[in-house]
């Protein structure tokens, strides 16, 4: 008999998380509960165990920081309840003084650019004068002055060098096309089919090479040196069917050293020997203690003595280590939930099949651990984006539903990134169509071969997923036994219509993708759960947060008013104080205590 997880472990706030080597070497970062709430704690570098707090947030916690090159300052941003109108915040780590530098109402901060090359500087995007579009300032750390550097004609992304010069920016045009502008013009038109996979992620040092990421003539993103003077480009790396999933430049020179490719797991190739050396020992050491996993350095130490590490293995918790370049040696640092050692976790691994109009889609399963593979109840849980994709990895939500005995399956349906143009392009317009017959595939799939119960499946997801959670359930209902929506939208008209003005640049992006609701309101209206609320007759879990600014909470209000009218069983939780997911744990708590509770009720045997 397995042992229960107690869901404490696996959805309330970790215990370590996102450790980050100071720029100057001394000090580690990472975030920890203090008081049962997310923090930014510090450590000497090689003594975790000796961490104090730098923040004290007693709210939704801290999720992303950033370590200043100044040596003294941390940021991080904060919003209120999930509304997105992020703040930042600066913390003096002598006096452990916190100040916000960007206290405006309706305002979104976002930080553009900070490097140890202007190390008293943090180049920030915001909204202050105009909803919809952010304007260029420049924050000087010391004095909290922020001076504006460049007014926005209209572009989505400002794209910025190491020396914090803005060097262009890019605009969504109508056809969901993207037009990247340098130095004020025109300088790549990309065709709305390559807007995913063609960007320019950078400068070098010199300010003279770009590197752009670029799939127009090639099937997946292929990294690209561009002389910014002639134009002419210079092939690094890439595959032929995957796309880069990352890219890792040097820390001194801006240069790349490796590309990282999003096959079912991640292949590297590298442009530095050097580099690849070091990896090579990384691995070699990680090998010797029994563990096979993925890897992300962090280099942000300015000596390039000191990387934090993770290690993601699909069957553990996040594994973080230390390396010293100096002398080679791997230190253990801490997983993210250490409680979580003991209970056997499962291991997430990789499928595939070919879909019923020949399309080859590729996916995971997380199996219950110990258990036979015959006749398992399944949970096909959707990944949001849907822009996005399922990487090999720890997965909390896999986790609990595998510990509870189910088979959790993730569908990178067409429309996921990482596979090529061509597949993610097949999902254009194909909300509620193709994208769903991918997942009824994946199960019919599975099912055939004796593994999966297909009188005992439910559907689940957040954003999209839930969407696709609805649509399973309208369109569908005899394929699910029971659906879970979080924050998903029920009707694509009101969904197009809603939002924060700096949401509007994607208008083109979300037409092409999704539909034009002026020439296309009847596929939309065709597409959207709630105008076939009478076909479901499954019980549905609706969950939202009341402050969500991507999906408003009325989508989640009318598909569950439509329910309630309908006679048909259905939950319904709204959280007052979330935003588009959930962070607080007591209200992760409540959610996934509801879920399981729910499918237990839906998928008995």
């Amino acid at each position: 008999m397995i042992a229960e997880i107690p869901r404490p472990l696996l959805f309330a706030s970790p215990q370590r998380l996102k450790p980050e080597v100071s720029p100057d070497g001394t000090r580690l970062f990472f975030l920890a509960p203090d008081d049962g709430v997310l923090n930014l704690w510090t450590a000497p570098v090689d003594d975790p165990d000796a961490a104090t707090p730098v923040t004290r947030d007693r709210g939704r916690g801290i999720r992303a920081y950033g370590v200043c090159h100044d040596d003294r300052t941390v940021f991080f941003l904060r919003d209120a309840g999930g509304d997105e109108g992020w703040r930042l915040h600066l913390v003096d780590l002598a006096t452990r003084e916190e100040r916000c530098v960007t206290p405006y109402p309706k305002v979104q901060t976002r930080v553009l650019a900070h490097n140890r090359w202007h190390p008293d500087t943090i180049l920030l995007g915001l909204n202050l004068e105009k909803a919809h579009l952010h304007d260029v300032y420049r924050l000087d750390i010391g004095t909290g002055e922020l001076t504006k550097v460049a007014d926005n004609p209209g572009y989505l992304g400002w794209i910025v060098d190491t020396d914090l010069r803005v060097r262009g920016g890019t605009v969504m045009r109508a056809d969901g096309g993207l037009t990247i502008h340098l130095g004020g013009e025109p300088w790549l038109e990309v065709p709305y089919e390559d807007v995913l996979t063609t960007r320019i992620l950078g400068y070098d040092r010199s300010g003279a090479t770009a590197y752009l990421v670029s799939s127009i003539d090639a099937e997946a993103g292929q990294l690209y040196a561009v002389d910014v003077a002639t134009g002419r480009r210079t092939w690094l790396a890439g595959d032929p069917a995957y796309d880069i999933r990352q890219v890792e430049f040097d820390p001194r020179t801006n240069e790349p050293q490796a590309v990282v490719i999003a096959a079912e797991r991640d292949e590297w190739v590298f442009l530095d020997e050097g580099y690849a050396k070091d990896v090579a020992r990384v691995r070699a050491d990680l090998r010797m203690r029994g563990i096979d996993g993925e890897i992300y350095p962090d280099r942000s130490d300015r000596s390039g003595r000191f990387w934090s590490l993770t290690v993601v293995t699909g069957a553990d918790p996040l594994l973080y280590y230390l390396y010293d370049h100096s002398t080679s040696d791997l230190l253990y640092l801490f997983n993210h939930q250490p409680a979580l050692d003991d209970y056997p976790l499962a291991r997430m691994e990789p499928f595939a099949f070919t879909a019923r109009d020949g399309v080859a889609v590729h996916g995971y399963v997380t199996w219950p651990a110990g258990a036979e593979r015959r006749n398992l109840p399944a949970v096909v849980n959707v990944h949001g984006g849907p822009w996005a994709r399922t990487f090999f990895g720890f997965d909390e939500e896999a986790q609990l539903l595998a510990n509870r005995g189910y088979a959790c399956v993730q569908v990178n349906f067409r429309g996921s990134t990482g596979y090529g143009k061509h597949f993610r392009n097949l999902g254009a317009k194909q909300w509620g169509a193709a994208m769903l017959t991918d997942l009824l595939d994946a199960v019919a799939h599975l099912a055939a071969t004796g593994a999966v119960d297909p009188a005992r499946v439910a559907i689940m997801g957040q954003s999209y997923g839930g969407y696709a959670a609805l649509a399973g359930a309208a369109f569908t209902p005899a394929a699910f036994a029971c659906a879970v929506d979080l924050c998903g939208p029920s009707n694509l008209l009101t969904l197009l219509a809603a939002g924060a003005p700096y949401r509007t640049p994607l208008t083109g992006f979300m037409h092409a993708h999704v539909g034009d609701p002026a020439t296309e309101a009847d596929l939309l209206r065709e597409r959207s759960p709630l105008f076939r609320a009478a076909d479901i007759t499954i019980p549905v879990l609706v969950a939202h947060g009341a402050n969500d600014v991507r999906v408003p909470r009325a989508e989640a209000e009318q598909i569950v008013e439509a329910l309630r009218r309908n006679g048909v069983p259905y939950e319904y939780l709204l959280f007052p104080d979330e935003g588009h997911g959930l962070v607080r744990p007591q209200n992760r708590e409540t959610y996934y205590a509801a879920v399981e509770r729910f499918l237990a009720t839906h998928l008995k045997d």
